[in-house]
């Protein structure tokens, strides 16, 4: 049985001196709302094995905070995994990251962007969301021992959380 959180980055700045999108970083609210989410996480006592994220900035630092969170609550200090092609990822990098999964990890957090996320997790299961919400998690749990049969496995919805659901 393995377990899978999509987590859309934490709300980034529009500042218009940042020359490309990619560099975007959060603003204070993303700054406020990762560890937040993270927090809720671990109250919800779900450990996770491994962190990955898209390279861009905003997503691999809400990536960070949730692995410092968990390092701080006592689990394993784990590194973040950089996959530059979670940037802006079309369902099919999704499936792609996942079937490639070392197996012996059951629990991975992945974290990425809209539109490609939102797209992605309404295709896993009969749970739908309109968008995606900045630091929403969305998790499911597989029916297989293997990632590389994640495609074609059972998938059942666990929870959908987001900032402003309180």
């Amino acid at each position: 049985m393995k377990q899978l959180l999509l987590i859309r980055h934490a709300k980034s700045s529009w500042d218009i001196t940042v020359s490309k999108d990619f560099d975007r970083e959060l603003n204070d609210r993303g700054h406020r709302d990762a560890p937040e989410m993270a927090k809720r996480l671990l109250k919800k006592k779900v450990s996770i094995d491994a962190f990955v994220s898209s390279t861009a900035v905003r997503a691999f630092t809400t990536a960070v905070y949730f692995a410092d969170a968990y390092e701080k609550e006592g689990y394993k200090s784990l590194d973040v995994i950089g996959v530059p092609k979670l940037y802006q990822a079309e369902p099919i990098v999704f499936e792609e990251v996942i079937t490639g999964l070392d197996d012996a990890l059951d629990t991975v957090a992945i974290f990425s962007h809209n539109p490609g996320i939102t797209e992605f997790v309404n295709g896993l299961t009969t749970a739908r969301i309109d968008d995606m919400p900045t630091c929403g998690i969305f998790a499911i749990k597989i029916e297989t021992d293997n990632w590389k049969d994640f495609l074609y496995a059972k998938k059942s919805f666990l929870f959908f959380d987001y900032p402003k659901n309180k």
